[in-house]
């Protein structure tokens, strides 16, 4: 019992002693412990405190490099703002000195400016005396006049205005015939250098178009087809086209008339196919003409938009355009009515641009001025007023409209253009070539000039000569004077222009002749 406790004090003293082992070790490991992290702590410090140091010198080195940076610039900005400040103060000076220059440059100005106005007033003082002295000089000389002539200033004043009056009437009534004859011989050679270069510059073609068309073959036998059985293929050809076709004895050809040219063109087309292909009878008749129709429409609208561009003609109306290409197929007294509109625009826009008037309107109303002459279906409106209604229904302007109405005065001409183109149709068609007139109607002509010269007292003989263009008429002397010889003359060309168409002019001279015959013996 009692070694069971000994044991167990014993043990209980040694765990005693056990834990105050461990708690001094362990005291003597957190000493150990405390003195190394005392030691790192201190380290740690040290080189902390170095680099502290080293940042705190560098940071220094900085801003002593920023500072000398900074103290430059602001050292620039103050040098070049005394630079300025110099340079300002440079030209204050400058202006200072123009100043003063100035004001003694005026100062001198005004003494001078001074002295002229003195002067100025000292001689307007003598002039008023001298003036003063001259008009009681004058006034003194007038009385004496007064008492030698016996007039009074006023009356001798009236009559010296009535003689200067009356030489002034004098002479400005000579100078003024003088000026009207030297604006009328100077307006006729201007006017007829207008017309001459303007012909001079227009190249012209010449057209004549007849009634009939000859269409060769190569051999008789084609007549025998083209005629057809008891006929037929000819009745159907000219019931297609109509156009008469003349089959005759005439070698190898048929002669096909009409006043149409379109219809004549179309039956020598189709005539032309019919043979060449071989196949004649009455349908394939009707079938080629019909092509042949619709090719001849578009053709004429392709020679008008054709001419349209040649001539330099924008903005034209497709049915005007179309209107235009007709003419191709027209002729007016031989004259193919194309190149005759076409020769009349270039003529109107030449005669245009002499005279300072618009050339493109001249010339577009030249190109229409006769498209009246190829209406569609017949009609009895005269073809200036039909193409003027024309060209009013289609948009064109006022004055190309009233230029087409009045070339031929069938209305009041309202602008500058119409003259223009009524002057270029008559030069078109009265020019050598142009027109070709039938034997019959051109003596017939020439007989109603010298008939209408003989229907006046005192005319003697009357002779048509240069195709018409002049009549010569000789007068007895006894009965018609000189003063009556140039009243006839303008009476008879009146009377021509009243009672007769023709195109261009006719020249009246009238020839007065006194002889006096003695003979010798």
């Amino acid at each position: 019992m009692d070694s069971t406790l000994t044991l167990a004090i014993i043990g209980v003293v040694g765990l005693v002693l056990g834990f105050v082992v461990a708690k001094m070790m362990e005291k003597s490991n957190a000493s150990k412990t405390l003195s190394n992290a005392k030691k790192e702590a201190n380290t740690i410090i040290k080189e902390a405190t170095t680099e502290g140091e080293s940042i705190k010198k560098d940071k220094i080195l900085q801003a002593k490099e920023k500072f000398l940076e900074l103290k430059s610039e602001h050292e620039k900005v103050i040098i070049s703002k005394d630079k300025k400040i110099a340079e300002a103060e440079k030209r204050v000076r400058d202006k200072e000195s123009q100043v003063s220059n100035e004001i003694a440059k005026n100062k001198k100005l005004s003494d001078e400016l001074q002295q002229k106005s003195n002067d100025y007033d000292y001689r307007l003082n003598l002039l008023d005396k001298r003036q003063a002295e001259v008009e009681k000089l004058h006034k003194s000389q007038v009385e004496q006049l007064e008492v030698i002539s016996g007039l009074s200033a006023e009356d001798a004043k009236s009559q010296l205005m009535e003689s200067l009056k009356s030489e002034a009437k004098s002479d400005a009534m000579t100078f003024i015939q003088n000026t009207m004859e030297e604006a009328k011989l100077t307006a006729q050679q201007e006017a007829k250098k207008i017309v001459v270069n303007t012909i001079q510059r227009v190249g012209t073609e010449e057209a004549i178009e007849n009634c009939v068309s000859v269409f060769n073959l190569e051999s008789d036998d084609v007549k025998g087809r083209i005629i057809g059985r008891e006929g037929r293929n000819i009745r159907a050809l000219e019931s297609a086209t109509g156009v008469e076709i003349i089959v005759d004895d005439t070698p190898e050809a048929i002669i096909l008339s009409c006043f149409d040219s379109v219809r004549r063109e179309v039956a020598r087309l189709s005539l032309h196919r019919l043979v060449t292909d071989g196949r004649i009878h009455p349908a394939r008749i009707e079938e080629v003409v019909n092509k042949v129709s619709k090719q001849i429409e578009e053709e004429i609208i392709e020679v008008g938009k054709r001419t349209v561009i040649d001539l330099g003609i924008h903005g034209l109306h497709p049915e005007l355009i179309k209107a235009v290409g007709r003419m191709r197929y027209r002729s007016s007294y031989g004259q193919n009515l194309l190149q005759h509109s076409r020769e009349v625009a270039k003529l109107c826009g030449t005669m245009a641009a002499e005279l300072g008037l618009n050339p493109k309107l001249a010339k577009r109303a030249g190109l229409l001025h006769d498209i009246g002459k190829v209406p569609e279906n017949e009609t009895e409106v005269p073809h200036a007023i039909l193409g003027m209604e024309w060209a009013e229904k289609y948009g064109e302007k006022p004055d190309v409209c009233n230029a087409i109405g009045a070339h031929h005065d069938e209305i009041e001409m309202k602008s500058l253009i119409a003259p223009i183109v009524q002057v270029c149709d008559a030069i078109s068609g009265a020019r050598p070539g142009a027109r070709r007139q039938i034997l019959d109607s051109y003596i017939q002509r020439l007989k109603e000039l010298e008939e209408t010269a003989f229907a006046f007292n005192g005319v003697k003989k009357a002779y048509a000569i240069q195709a018409g263009r002049e009549l010569r008429v000789i007068v007895e002397s006894e009965k018609v004077s000189d003063d009556k010889a140039a009243e006839l003359s303008f009476e008879i060309s009146q009377k021509i222009q009243t009672d007769m168409t023709y195109p261009g002019q006719v020249k009246v001279t009238v020839i007065r002749e006194t002889r006096a015959v003695n003979i010798a013996k």
